[in-house]
């Protein structure tokens, strides 16, 4: 954890005021025991000067800790207005993206976000297999990429996409684990989703948003499929989410193209939800994600 800058100048001080004293009390004790003689003046005299020495190269120290705390301090200022300038532009950037991509006539169904962090290689392959079914009806579902984290890569090959908005999560605060030894990266997850999703539902006020990961891609009746099944989630207020994954959907199994399962077990890929259930999910959004295989 770090420690507060005004706690490390009052630790300094404080050893300081301690050190002085020792060395007073040392050279007090010293004097009352060798005051008759002459050859114990000039080891007084020298013990004196050595604790003025001492003494000015502590105080040497905790000036030069000063300074080094001052500079660290203004370097945080700068890195604070630097932070709010990133985010101001971000947001502006959003902003005229999104106005660019809605359609005012038309209501979208739901948003979709491709959720990454640093994998550049695996979101352009989701992108592209995204895009490849998504012109049609690009209204209906705007397209946002969110990315985790400052990779250069992955915001690069974002930006590259002018039909998707970019949306940035840059979190600095140190992460707190509850539990020795458990993977920060989960609680960064947890924290991006939480983000991501109040973004998109709180701030662009969107009806459904649906979530997919960096290393996916969709079938071809994708956007029909939701857009029927976004219908069931207003008129069944029993439905959590309705997602797109089986772990099961592969065309050996398959029988049925058109069914559809309800289910009691959360897939968690690919995967729709409404706002009014992410309005009572988010103000208790778990720290950390747990995550198997």
């Amino acid at each position: 954890m770090a420690r507060n800058p005004c706690d490390i100048r009052l630790l300094l001080v404080a050893a300081a005021v301690a050190f002085i004293y020792i060395q007073v009390r040392l050279f007090s004790t010293q004097s009352s025991s060798s005051s008759n003689s002459h050859s114990s003046d000039a080891g007084r005299l020298a013990e004196a000067e050595k604790c003025e020495s001492q003494l000015h190269a502590m105080i040497d120290q905790v000036s030069a800790q000063q300074e080094k705390i001052a500079a660290l301090e203004e370097m945080k200022v700068r890195q604070d207005e630097e932070r709010v300038q990133l985010k101001i532009l971000i947001q502006d950037l959003e902003k005229r993206s999104l106005q660019t991509l809605t359609n005012k006539n038309v209501v979208p169904v739901a948003a979709v976000v491709i959720m990454a962090c640093n994998r550049p290689d695996y979101l352009q392959r989701t992108v592209e297999s995204i895009l490849k079914y998504q012109k049609a009806v690009a209204s209906k579902f705007p397209l946002f990429i969110s990315q985790d984290g400052t990779n250069g890569e992955v915001k690069k090959k974002a930006l590259s996409y002018t039909q998707i908005t970019f949306m940035q999560h840059v979190d600095l605060e140190p992460v707190r684990t509850e539990r020795p030894g458990e993977n920060i990266a989960y609680y960064k997850i947890a924290n991006h989703y939480k983000w991501a999703l109040d973004e998109l539902f709180i701030k662009h006020d969107f009806r459904r948003v649906i979530i997919l990961e960096d290393d996916m891609e969709i079938a071809p009746d994708f956007f029909e499929y939701f857009e029927a099944a976004a219908k069931l989630l207003d008129t069944d207020k029993s439905i959590m989410a309705v997602s797109s994954w089986n772990d099961n959907g592969q065309k050996q199994f398959v029988y049925d193209p058109k069914a559809l399962y309800r289910s009691d077990f959360f897939p968690g890929l690919g995967w729709m939800l409404t706002k009014s259930t992410w309005m009572e999910l988010s103000p208790k959004w778990p720290k950390l994600i747990g995550m198997t295989g």
